[in-house]
């Protein structure tokens, strides 16, 4: 029995039933491609659901306002998925009439679909024969074939879409393609994957040459960078604080934050409190205390922030202060979410 038609019995025995799944409608497919990028579908499947329930088509997403779409969006991280997500269902709605493009090579040209979302959308609406490749797959057909490719090199897509391309069957490409991730994700896992209860443990390279645990190979290495962020929590007579809109290009663009100082490593009480009062000496503040004393580490894919919180009470009242219950309906990015509803 060939690869395909294994791995197709597999998928249909297997599966998960995923809502997205159930549709051959681009716009929910579009949805779930792009919230499962970086994201497990456990955690993804709240935000799909929340998303479709207030955006039940294009149209609707096109008409919101970016917060409101940013604060759905919170938790799920790289939030310029979201705002790409938002200006495509705009572009899609007001210039195509609300009809996405039917094919890979028109699909790509939009804003935040990249060759991967393409592929998935051209295939599980379209039935296009394009293959798609992501993590899930590259392990699948490295261990299977024995590739030794570094996956995070240049021309590693181009060699595994190849390999794909032969093995998809030209008259249903969107259950090779769902067959495919669904084994990366279920069966044929990063680590330790039962190859005992395979399909493919008579006819897998990795596994007749002990060599599971080395494939895929990812040599890049991201450099990860350490920055120091020190939140101040500005509280007036009536409990009012203050927040500011985060507008620089990089992380957390247009969600939300309290003033921040950014130090170049974690400074003590006196260095933080000493640069409160010189920064914001326009304000009678009348204490200062610290929060947590051990920062919250903060794990980005490329950055680790060292996060502290500064209660900081002042006289007088702030002018357009932020009450606490108001304060819950900003977007904020989860790690600030999570202090404030803590509060």
């Amino acid at each position: 029995m060939d690869f395909s038609k294994l791995l197709i019995d597999w998928y249909l025995q297997n599966k998960r039933d995923l809502p997205w799944r159930n549709t051959t409608n681009p716009y929910p497919i579009w949805l779930s491609e792009i919230m499962l990028q970086q994201t497990r579908v456990a955690q993804g499947m709240p935000y799909f659901f929340s998303f479709t329930n207030a955006f039940p088509t294009v149209f609707d997403l096109a008409n919101a306002h970016e917060e409101q779409v940013l604060k759905l969006w919170q938790g799920l991280g790289y939030y310029s998925r979201a705002r790409n997500l938002h200006q495509t269902a705009q572009y899609i709605a007001n210039e195509l009439g609300g009809i996405f493009p039917n094919n890979y090579k028109d699909l790509l040209q939009l804003k935040g679909i990249g060759e991967y979302t393409a592929a998935a959308i051209a295939s599980f609406a379209y039935n296009e024969v394009v293959p798609v490749v992501d993590g899930n797959v590259f392990r699948v057909l490295s261990r299977y074939f024995d590739i030794e490719t570094d996956i995070a090199s240049a021309s590693a897509k181009k060699e595994f879409s190849a390999i794909a391309l032969e093995l998809i069957p030209k008259d249903n490409p969107a259950l090779f393609n769902q067959a495919i991730m669904e084994f990366g994700a279920l069966q044929c896992v990063p680590k330790n994957p039962n190859c005992s209860d395979c399909i493919f443990n008579q006819s897998c390279a990795a596994l007749q040459k002990k060599k599971v645990d080395q494939l895929p190979v990812k040599l890049k290495k991201l450099k990860v960078r350490n920055r120091f962020f020190n939140y101040l929590i500005f509280s007036d007579e009536i409990e009012n604080t203050i927040i500011q809109k985060r507008t620089d290009k990089g992380i957390w663009h247009n969600l939300y934050e309290f003033p921040l100082i950014e130090t170049e490593k974690e400074e003590d009480f006196n260095t933080v409190s000493k640069q409160i009062k010189s920064d914001f000496q326009h304000w009678n503040i009348i204490s200062i205390g610290e929060e947590n004393p051990k920062s919250i580490i903060h794990k980005l894919s490329h950055q680790h922030l060292h996060i502290k919180f500064w209660n900081v009470k002042i006289t007088g009242t702030i002018p357009n202060g932020i009450n606490a219950k108001d304060l819950k309906t900003f977007p904020f990015p989860i790690v600030l979410h999570n202090f404030i509803e803590a509060k």
